[in-house]
């Protein structure tokens, strides 16, 4: 215990950083501040590990719940999460945003996540209909992952302008990491096997299916009791940071004298389902383009592929870590188009197929040859896909390059989004713009493999990443011309001294008023017109209320 307590008094914050020490805020209301930030970084990464922990090991576990119930019912199982998520985001932002808190909202998306988690894990109890009680535990996760949009929100209202960046990288990486580390959980716990352990006179069944959901289970009970009061404490200083440097009378004047460009938000959110939705269409489409590529086995190219995310995963953890001194030295809105936008275009360009010669096609299986499913003769593109015999094959060389420009285009795009996105709409509550934009990414998720089954098997590789590369076009030359749009509101700084002499002279006056008592507003005594800058240089004011 001795030893914990001197490792953490080491790494404690001693005094504010220099960039932020302007009497805003105290050194407590810091060191309060960044934990509730850190807890939204947990959130985010579970409600990713929530999604991504189960899907290798879905459809073994539905087909031995139910060995009648298909793969295209698994797929409904898959896309219910996202559709689930998609639908409540924006009505979790507005609860939020009328509530002027996310404590509440968050306490009951977590019991609902731990609730979800266990009935999909108490599947083995074999209820009556299986397999719609496993559809509607996968969209009540996703409807509880709907937070994503509270906690957006609450990012963009917890930090400053010049924290923005950094803040969202850090929270992008995190969801990264849950999609990584919860394929890593499930292959952990596959030695358990598919009896594993039966607790509870035969009520508990703890196998490598079940186990997945009981440590979402765990981690969402430890993420539950971090939003209770003493260990979680809303600091939104993002307003009180535009209003003091502007010299308001109030938070709520502040933002309602900024406002947002509603076209720059539209903008952002479809840039964000294109992007989300050819990453997504890459990650479905993976294993099976190489298996029809390059006739890999199954254990081939779960190996490869595997390979291949690690080393990816590894590449986008570098990208992020690198994206805010890139933002410093280059506009964040020219890093998003040609860092972003144009390398996943390069992406998917690569993959429209230059091969010499069209793929090896594959046999189809026949029992009676007695032959393994992994011979030879059976790998290659199925003869299912007409197309197979008529197109040129894609070369593995395109695959890789293609493969590591996605992996270092997707951080920098989605991260940078999402920071451009929450300084154009400026300090007002973003609640509802937050599940406008988690939304737009949860229907890119749902439509992804549809798009694979309508286009890839039946019309091939060129219709496949021809159209993608067509999107991510338009979408890179739309940005750049209206790369303006991306320009958030400026603001002008007051100086340090003049902070720390307002909140000397004016004490008083801050201690007596409830409102300042909890976000450290000034006094209402400050000149009432003080010109405010609001979107692109343009001036508003502010009058007493």
């Amino acid at each position: 215990m001795e030893f914990a307590r001197r490792v953490s008094a080491r790494f404690e914050t001693k005094r504010l950083p220099e960039d932020v020490d302007d009497g805003l805020e105290t050194l407590e209301e810091y060191k309060q501040r960044w934990r509730s930030v850190r807890i939204i970084y947990f959130t985010m990464f579970l409600m990713a590990l929530g999604f991504s922990i189960i899907l290798t090991g879905i459809w073994p576990y539905l087909n031995k719940l139910d060995p009648d119930a298909g793969k295209e019912f698994m797929g409904l199982i898959v896309a219910a999460n996202p559709l689930g998520q998609m639908i409540f985001s924006p009505i979790f932002g507005w609860w939020g945003n009328k509530l002027g808190k996310i404590r509440l909202p968050l306490l009951l998306s977590l019991s609902l996540f731990t609730l979800a988690s266990g009935i999909y894990s108490s599947l083995e109890l074999r209820p009556d209909n299986v397999k719609y009680w496993m559809l509607s535990s996968r969209f009540l996760i996703g409807v509880s992952s709907a937070n994503i949009a509270l906690c957006r929100s609450y990012l963009s209202a917890a930090t400053r302008i010049s924290e923005r960046t950094h803040a969202v990288a850090m929270v992008s990486l995190a969801q990264v990491l849950g999609f990584i580390i919860g394929p890593t959980l499930q292959a952990a716990v596959t030695p358990l096997g598919d009896q594993g352990h039966v607790w509870l006179w035969g009520k508990m069944h703890f196998n490598m299916y079940t186990a997945s959901g009981w440590i979402n289970v765990l981690m969402s009970i430890g993420n539950f009791l971090m939003f209770l009061p003493g260990v979680f404490e809303e600091h939104k200083i993002a307003a009180r940071e535009v209003m003091v440097m502007q010299g308001g009378t109030s938070e709520k004047e502040t933002w309602k004298g900024i406002k947002p460009s509603y076209l720059s938000a539209w903008t952002l959110i479809v840039a964000f389902f294109v992007l989300v939705f050819n990453f997504v269409l890459l990650e479905t489409l993976g294993t099976s383009l190489t298996m029809d590529m390059f006739a890999w086995s199954n254990d081939e190219a779960l190996w490869y592929m595997g390979i291949m995310m690690t080393t990816a995963a590894i590449v986008s953890l570098i990208t992020f870590v690198l994206i805010e001194p890139m933002c410093k030295i280059i506009a964040e809105r020219y890093v998003l188009i040609w860092g972003g936008f144009s390398l996943m275009f390069l992406g998917r360009v690569l993959f429209v197929p230059w091969g010499p010669d069209p793929p090896k096609l594959a046999q189809p299986f026949n029992a009676s040859w007695n032959l393994s499913e992994s011979d030879p003769i059976f790998l290659g593109c199925p003869t299912t896909q007409s197309w197979c015999g008529e197109l040129p094959a894609l070369t593995l060389t395109q695959f890789i390059i293609g493969f590591a420009f996605t992996s270092i285009g997707y951080p920098i795009g989605v991260t940078l989004i999402q920071t451009i996105f929450s300084k154009v709409l400026g300090p007002r509550p973003q609640g509802v713009w937050m599940g406008w934009m988690t939304g737009s990414g949860c229907l890119s998720r749902v439509l992804g493999p549809v798009f694979v089954g309508s286009i890839y098997t039946r019309l091939g590789t060129f219709w496949t990443f021809g159209v993608t590369s067509a999107m991510m076009l338009v979408s890179m030359f739309w940005l750049q011309c209206s790369n303006r749009l991306l320009i958030p509101p400026t603001f002008e700084k007051a100086t340090p001294v003049e902070l720390q002499e307002l909140n000397k002279h004016n004490g008083s006056k801050l201690d007596d008023s409830p409102e300042n008592k909890h976000n450290g507003s000034p006094p209402e005594d400050l000149s009432p017109d003080q010109p405010i800058l609001g979107k692109h240089g343009s001036h508003h004011s502010i009058s007493h209320a």
